[in-house]
């Protein structure tokens, strides 16, 4: 697959052409290979197993199948799962998670999928792991896919590429700016490939849209426009048993440990507590902040200024902001403005949302917020484009020939298919960390001069807030002992 800016790393600065992960390339296809000496007994087959892993017909060597584990495997990590295990290239061998009846099911799902796929015996070859920790000390896992909740990112990941594991992590990197940092530091320092989970890069209609913004089809773009999902709040009630088979202090981890209810611990009530995550505004809004990104690299690249009005909640469980309107400045004039969507969503009003949040999410103006997506807004026109949908003005734009070159955005078609060759290959992936990083720090600087009621202003160099101590202590939050990040 042909790609663009080869000679870049995951953080975007030169390489100087050297080859991604040069030094541990050996690493991985030795342990690749050592996982291949006891496949077969992990298995129940005839004692030939044929050349291609367990039978399947994928045409790929056990010997070069990518061993994945996964930390995390509630709704979305079952998603992912899916992207993952039913590819030829990759063969999920271990699975981490504090909730036992939610580890044993899905381990039960793997081991099902690969006995029927090699069409006889039972497969034994996929162990699970209440501690990420032990899991991480297999020298035999190529790749992790990390889907834990927010506030375990930070650990997770670190701990992750200091294992010498690839890592396709979830979005947003980290709970926090900071957090994000050592991320990204991680994925540097350890020369690992890292696939950020902003899947819409490997969508067609994002990708049209941002050659079209990024190439000059629209002409120079002068204003952004990105809106998201709002938040929510839900009902505070008693505390309840901590049901058996469930950590609750392992699923804690770095946060605050507060009596058990059982909806911090769900979607979507842990996105829009502040403990475990930023909220909607930077967990759904870097989806659309990284798209923003991807067309017009300005947003990335240069200072801004940003600013902005919210709700905060009060009568619930809840402490994340439900709606907002932020507008970031830079100095060539580019504005963009930063959203929450124009109203609730039947999956949030099935929430059992607090009756505070339902009448300021029905109270939303449209004229004062924008359409979920990203709209590009040039001189010689504009094009929006969200989740199924892409559209534009004059429409003729939609049927403009893309130049590749001209825009100079890599061509990804399956997110964790690209992911994976990235691995075999050593290369950079079309959601590299820096990408990831960079759409983390514009929803926590959102959240951030929301919170704050004031207009603060980026310095990308120093990756801190000019002039501001009170917003700067707000880049990490404090981690309940004993857990910390790693050096």
């Amino acid at each position: 697959m042909e790609r663009t800016r080869r000679g870049t790393s995951g953080d975007g600065r030169p390489r100087g052409g050297q080859n991604l992960c040069a030094t541990a390339c050996a690493g991985a296809a030795t342990s690749r290979r050592r996982f291949v000496g006891t496949i077969a007994a992990s298995v129940a087959v005839p004692s030939l197993v044929p050349s291609m892993a367990l039978g399947l017909q994928t045409g790929v060597p056990a010997s070069e199948r990518i061993t994945i584990g996964v930390i995390g495997v509630g709704v979305r990590g079952n998603e992912n799962l899916s992207g993952l295990m039913h590819s030829p290239l990759a063969q999920v061998v271990a699975l981490c998670d504090c909730h036992r009846g939610k580890l044993l099911s899905t381990q039960q799902r793997v081991e099902r999928h690969y006995a029927e796929a090699a069409g006889r015996g039972v497969y034994h070859g996929c162990k699970t792991y209440a501690d990420f920790r032990q899991m991480l000390a297999r020298a035999d896992i190529d790749a992790v896919l990390l889907t834990s909740p927010d506030h375990w990112h930070g650990i997770h990941a670190t701990e992750a590429l200091k294992s010498g594991k690839d890592l396709y992590c979830e979005k947003p990197l980290g709970r926090t700016i900071a957090e994000s940092i050592a991320i990204r530091n991680a994925a540097v320092r350890h020369a690992r490939v890292f696939q950020t989970g902003t899947q819409q890069r490997s969508d067609a209609r994002f990708r049209q849209a941002c050659q079209l913004a990024r190439g000059g089809y629209l002409g120079k773009i002068h204003r952004i426009e990105v809106a998201v999902p709002a938040g929510g709040d839900i009902p505070k009630q008693p505390p309840a048993p901590v049901p058996e088979g469930f950590d609750y202090d392992m699923w804690s981890g770095p946060a605050p440990l507060h009596p058990y209810d059982n909806r911090r611990c769900q979607w979507l009530a842990m996105y829009w507590i502040y403990d475990y995550c930023v909220g909607f505004i930077c967990n759904w809004g870097i989806h659309h902040l990284d798209i923003a990104a991807w067309g017009c690299p300005e947003v990335v690249e240069a200072p801004f200024e940003v600013q902005g009005v919210g709700f905060l909640p009060t009568q619930g469980m809840c402490d994340t902001l439900v709606t907002w309107r932020t507008e970031f400045v830079y100095p060539s004039g580019l504005r963009m403005s930063f959203t929450s969507d124009r109203g609730p969503f039947n999956w949030q009003l099935g929430q059992g949302l607090t009756e505070q949040c339902r009448r300021v999410l029905e109270a939303v103006d449209p004229k004062l917020h924008h359409a979920i997506g990203c709209r590009f807004i040039g001189q010689r026109g504009w094009v929006h484009v969200t989740r199924g949908a892409i559209s534009a003005d004059p429409p003729a734009l939609l049927a403009e020939r893309i130049d590749p070159e001209r825009a100079g955005i890599a061509i990804s078609n399956n997110h964790y298919a690209d992911f994976l060759e990235a691995v075999r290959q050593r290369r950079e992936p079309v959601s590299p960390v820096g990408s990831g990083h960079r759409a983390t720090i514009l929803g926590n600087a959102a959240d951030i001069a929301v919170r704050l009621g004031r207009k603060l202003k980026w310095d990308w160099h120093q990756e801190r807030f000019i002039g501001d101590e009170q917003a700067n202590r707000l880049l990490a939050q404090p981690m309940r002992p004993p857990w910390k990040l790693p050096l």
